[in-house]
C-alpha cells in the first residue's frame, strides 16, 4: 500500500473552521521594495545587497511589481465566488511569507476578528522543505512571537500534486501548446520535425530533496530519490496520458528544473532548463513546449525564467517555443481548491479523497523525519489537531513532520 494511503497518515475526523487562510510567498510592490523583499527572501544567509541587487534585475524589468500579489488577490477572490456558489460561509484570509500582507499581521487580524480555528491553503502544491514545512514553521513562529500558542489553532489541508483540480488546467494547456508548435514548424515547412515537452519546476537543493517523503521509521524510496522528483514525474505522466494520442504523436518529454540560487558548490536538482534546451537542439529537435508544472500562477519566475530566458535561448537556438499557462484561476483548479477544504471540514464535507497517481492522495500528517530543516530547528504547527503543536526538533515526531 501506498504511504499516502495510510489511514494513520489522514485525518479521521473533519473539524469545524472559522476562516479558510491563503498561504503564499509574497512579492515587491514598486522599485522601492524589491530589495527589502529580497532581504526578506534570503534573511539568516549573510547575503550582502551588493549580491541582492545583481540579482533583482528581472523585478525591476518589470516595474518592480512581482506578479504574484495581484494573482494571489484574484485567487482570493475567485475562491470566495467559489465558497459563495456552494453555500460554504468561510471568509478568506490570505498572509505572506516574504511581503505584505505578511503572515503574523493575518494571524492576528484573524484572532482579533474572533476566528479560533483556521484552515490553511498553500500556494505550492508539491513536497519539499520550501513548499511545505517552511510554510508550517513560520505559522508556528508567528503563533510564538504572537503568543497565541494554543488559542488560535492551524490545521493545513495536503500537498495537492496530483489532485484533477491542479492537473486539469495542464492538460489543456499542453494540447494547445505542442498545437501551436507543431503549427508554426508546419509554416516554417518542416511539419515533422521533431517536439519535445519539458516539464519544469523550481530546482531545490539535493539535500532538501532526498529529505522530502523520507520516514525514519519506514524507509522509503521513490522514483530520482525523492518525493519531491518522483511527483513531479508522475503527474507528467498523468498530463501527457491524458493529452490525445494525436496531439502528442512522436513527441517526447522530460522533467527540467529552473530558477536555482544557491551556491555554485551546493548541489541542486539538475539539469537547468536552458542546458536541456541546447541539448534537445543539438539532438535535433527543432520545437518546445515548456510546462510550468512546479508552479501554480504565472509569477515573476515563470515570467522571467520562462518567457523570458527560456525563450530567448530557444530564439537564439531556431526553436519553435510555446509555453503552457499554470492553473492560475482556472474553474477547474479553484473548485478543486474548494474541494480540499471540503475534504477536512464539517459542514459540505468531501469523503473521496481523488488522486490522479499512484502515490497519492498525499498525506495530512507527515512521517516523522521527513523534509527536515537543515538550516536548524525551529517551531511548526502540525499539520492537523484541534489545537497549534509546536515542535522544535525539526526530525520530531510524525504529527509535526513536513512533506
Amino acid at each position: 500500500m501506498s504511504p499516502a494511503l495510510d489511514a494513520a497518515l489522514l485525518v479521521a475526523e473533519p473539524a469545524s473552521y472559522d476562516a479558510i487562510l491563503l498561504a503564499s510567498f509574497g512579492g515587491p510592490e514598486g522599485q522601492d521594495d524589491v530589495i527589502p523583499f529580497l532581504r526578506n527572501v534570503t534573511r539568516g544567509r549573510g547575503i550582502p545587497d551588493e549580491r541582492l541587487e545583481e540579482v533583482s534585475h528581472h523585478y525591476r524589468a518589470n516595474g518592480g511589481i512581482s506578479p504574484i500579489n495581484a494573482q494571489n488577490r484574484a485567487l482570493k477572490a475567485a475562491l470566495e465566488a467559489e465558497l459563495a456558489a456552494r453555500g460554504i460561509e468561510l471568509p478568506v484570509l490570505w498572509g505572506n511569507r516574504n511581503w505584505d500582507p505578511y503572515m503574523p499581521e493575518t494571524l492576528q487580524g484573524a484572532y482579533d476578528a474572533g476566528h479560533r480555528r483556521l484552515l490553511m491553503l498553500t500556494t505550492s502544491a508539491y513536497s519539499c522543505y520550501s513548499s511545505d514545512r517552511q510554510y508550517r514553521e513560520d505559522i508556528g513562529m508567528a503563533l510564538t512571537s504572537l503568543e497565541l500558542d494554543g488559542k488560535l489553532a492551524v490545521d493545513k489541508v495536503r500537498q495537492y500534486f496530483d489532485h484533477p483540480g491542479f492537473v486539469a488546467p495542464f492538460i489543456e494547456g499542453t494540447a494547445v501548446s505542442v498545437a501551436r508548435v507543431r503549427a508554426a514548424l508546419a509554416a516554417a515547412g518542416t511539419p515533422d520535425a521533431p517536439v519535445h515537452v519539458l516539464f519544469s519546476t523550481h530546482s531545490i537543493p539535493t539535500r532538501d530533496a532526498e529529505a522530502a517523503g523520507r520516514s525514519a521509521d519506514e524507509p522509503r524510496t521513490f522514483e530520482g530519490g525523492s518525493a519531491y522528483v518522483a511527483q513531479h514525474l508522475a503527474v507528467a505522466r498523468v498530463v501527457m496520458d491524458a493529452v490525445d494520442p494525436s496531439a502528442v504523436e512522436g513527441t517526447d518529454f522530460s522533467l527540467v528544473y529552473q530558477s536555482r540560487s544557491g551556491a555554485p558548490h551546493v548541489p541542486w536538482l539538475e539539469p537547468d532548463i536552458n542546458d536541456a534546451i541546447a541539448e534537445l537542439a543539438e539532438a535535433g529537435t527543432k520545437g518546445i513546449v515548456v510546462v510550468p508544472l512546479g508552479f501554480v500562477s504565472d509569477h515573476m519566475e515563470v515570467v522571467w525564467d520562462l518567457d523570458t530566458e527560456a525563450a530567448q535561448t530557444c530564439a537564439e537556438l531556431g526553436l519553435a517555443f510555446d509555453r503552457a499557462p499554470t492553473p492560475g484561476t482556472h474553474p477547474k483548479f479553484v473548485a478543486g481548491l474548494v474541494d480540499l477544504i471540503c475534504e477536512r471540514t464539517v459542514e459540505h464535507h468531501i469523503a473521496k479523497r481523488p488522486a490522479l497517481t499512484e502515490l497519492g492522495p498525499w498525506y495530512d500528517t507527515a512521517p516523522a523525519n521527513c523534509s527536515e530543516n537543515f538550516r536548524g530547528a525551529k517551531p511548526a504547527i502540525a499539520e492537523h489537531g484541534s489545537t497549534v503543536g509546536l515542535v522544535a526538533d525539526p526530525v520530531g515526531a510524525a504529527a509535526a513532520g513536513g512533506s
